[in-house]
């Protein structure tokens, strides 16, 4: 039987992260990484392949590269069973692995619903992080002219764009009041929402699918309104759930959520035994409610976290729940949000104060390249905390979501930030004289002052 000191199983964002940080935290421990394929994708990336990239193996991490690089042994194989008691796992080749310490990194898979009639049928898409699936799919969605993307999250607000940018016939179609509900609030994405359409995807919200409809393949849709539309595939981004099964059969305590429950250090209820990633809980930064949020730059901490605790626990180095910090670009507009909307915050008791500041990105306006900068704060009332940020601009609108998010986890009242210094530049920022991040933070002062 072979044997490792750490065996991480799952070689996507957070198997690879806790991987390389164990192994650059513990170099004098043997590490062995066990991935079910080959090639892993960029998990973000995957969009993209369909319009923007020319091939999915554009869109490819190079894990065993950097797995060689840090001495770590790289694996390709399925594990199939986990013995917490006498410290292995079995695996589909016949191999086992003796560890002394474990990380579970087994991810989500995407949800298609049990419910939907005709989700069998041919030219039914999901979007899986599989290389041979999406090679497939892209080959064959070549030929299809007319699609219908369900869900109008992030990833199919990203799927429509990049398939109308490849001349595809795209209604993208959501069962919520307005696209990107969950992350942003309804002044913003109805913004987002005017773009895409300008670009070409069509929007159908507040309106979900009932069914799909033809012989053996897609031929139409159906809406719950009852409203057809023709179709010659339909891709579901509805959501992913968390990849238990393995922890579930091993007798690892898996939540009535279904995710992997683990605490602060990353650890799970079993001995020596960690999650990180998609399969791991997940409780929101501010409200500590269970979350079901899933982000490749979550599970990177998250791996950091389990790598830097797998053999002391480091007191400082934990986490202490997700912030949610989500950005997209729909062609060179960025957009990003940070922590709770004012939406949820009022759903969980929170009473808030909001600021809402339209600028520019450059200094002076007409420099090249100058785009609006629209920045919504979201601020707990009694305590000037800020808790959540949206953003609209130019690129820099993910950076800007990046520096909200820091805002957010080192717990930044409005009045630390209205005294923060910052550095500006004609070429690269806002005005320091009208920077929006600072001009919204001096609404809501003003409105609690006014109080």
């Amino acid at each position: 039987m072979k044997t490792t000191d750490v065996l991480v199983i799952g070689g996507s964002a957070a198997g690879m992260v806790a991987a390389l940080t164990g192994k650059s935290s513990w170099p004098e421990k043997s590490f062995i990484l066990v991935k079910k394929q080959k090639d892993m994708m960029v998990p973000c990336g995957i969009p993209y392949i369909f319009g923007t990239l020319d091939s999915v193996s554009q869109n490819i991490m190079p894990v065993d590269t950097m797995m060689e690089k840090a001495g770590i042994e790289s694996i390709v194989d399925e594990a199939t069973f986990i013995s917490t008691e006498d410290k292995y796992v079995d695996f589909a080749s016949g191999e086992k692995i003796k560890y002394d310490k474990l990380v579970i990194a087994t991810g989500s898979i995407p949800v298609k619903p049990a419910w939907l009639t005709g989700g069998d049928k041919e030219n039914v898409y999901v979007i899986p992080k599989d290389k041979t699936y999406l090679e497939d799919m892209k080959a064959r969605l070549a030929s299809q002219k007319k699609v219908v993307v369900i869900g109008a999250g992030f990833i199919g607000v990203e799927f429509a764009d990049e398939l109308v940018k490849s001349g595809h016939d795209v209604l993208l179609v959501e069962k919520l009041p307005d696209i990107l509900m969950l992350a942003f609030d309804s002044e913003l994405s109805t913004r987002i929402e005017e773009i895409l359409i300008q670009r070409g995807v069509k929007i159908i919200t507040g309106n979900g699918i009932k069914e799909i409809h033809g012989s053996s393949r897609v031929e139409k849709v159906e809406l719950e309104n009852g409203e057809f539309f023709d179709a010659d595939a339909v891709v579901l981004s509805v959501g992913y759930k968390p990849n238990v099964e393995l922890a579930r059969k091993s007798g690892i305590y898996v939540d009535e959520s279904n995710f992997i429950a683990i605490d602060e250090y990353m650890r799970t209820h079993a001995k020596d035994v960690f999650a990180v990633g998609d399969c791991a809980q997940k409780r929101d930064f501010v409200t500590r409610a269970r979350v079901s949020t899933m982000l490749a730059s979550t599970a990177c901490a998250e791996g950091r976290i389990a790598g830097m605790n797998l053999f002391n626990l480091n007191v400082v180095k934990t986490f202490s729940g997700t912030i949610a910090i989500y950005s997209t670009a729909i062609g060179d507009t960025g957009f990003g949000t940070a922590g709770v909307t004012e939406a949820r915050a009022k759903i969980e008791g929170i009473d808030t104060v909001t600021g809402v500041f339209e600028g520019i990105d450059r200094h002076p306006g007409n420099l090249p390249g100058a785009q609006k900068q629209l920045v919504k704060l979201i601020v707990a009332r009694h305590s000037g905390v800020i808790i959540g940020g949206e953003v609209i601009g130019g690129l820099s609108a993910g950076e800007l979501t990046n520096v909200i998010g820091m805002i957010i986890q080192n717990r930044m009242t409005v009045n630390s930030l209205l005294t923060a210094q910052i550095g500006t530049h004609p070429c690269l920022t806002a005005s320091p004289a009208g920077y929006p991040l600072i001009k919204a933070a001096e609404i809501i002062a003003g409105k609690i002052i006014g109080k």
